[in-house]
């Protein structure tokens, strides 16, 4: 997996890095988003569905654990927001392994929280708070080109 750092990005530069995500991201990927609370992982996953064409209101998932959205007639994204599971029987019972196809996209939100019940990440985003109003992102991703492209939004410094 590459690795790309962002730093100080504000949420315009947030919703272009969704944009460009969208066009890489596909069906049988499973996305990590870690982060504190108040990070931005929900507000992230927001953008991201914007920009894959979903056009319906996104609810955070925080008491529901899932909330799954129809993109397209063959494509399913389901986000997950783990951070209120307590025991690893929870995570089982949830059935997340089997969300997984070539059909589907998971957000897990606090994958930390998952144990060992959820599917491993092709993609991985750090979330940490740099001010009120930018965040720093980290991320992992297994193709060369998106990086390349989404290096183009880190700040020259």
């Amino acid at each position: 997996m590459n690795n790309i750092a962002i730093k100080s990005i504000d949420e315009k530069i947030l919703a272009l890095l969704a944009s460009i995500l969208a066009n890489y991201i596909k069906g049988g990927d499973v996305v990590y988003c870690y982060g504190d609370l108040g990070a931005g992982k929900t507000t992230f996953v927001r953008m991201l569905l914007l920009a894959m064409g979903y056009s319906g209101r996104v609810k955070s998932p925080t008491f529901s654990i899932v909330e799954e959205y129809d993109i397209q007639e063959d494509l399913i994204v389901s986000h997950f927001d783990l951070y209120r599971i307590i025991d690893k029987n929870e995570v089982y019972n949830l059935g997340i392994a089997d969300y997984v196809d070539n059909n589907s996209i998971l957000l897990i939100e606090w994958p930390e929280k998952g144990f060992s019940g959820i599917p491993d990440a092709t993609i991985t985003i750090n979330f940490s708070i740099d001010s009120e109003l930018t965040r720093n992102l980290t991320i992992g991703h297994y193709s060369n080109d998106f990086i390349v492209e989404a290096s183009n939004l880190a700040p020259t410094n």
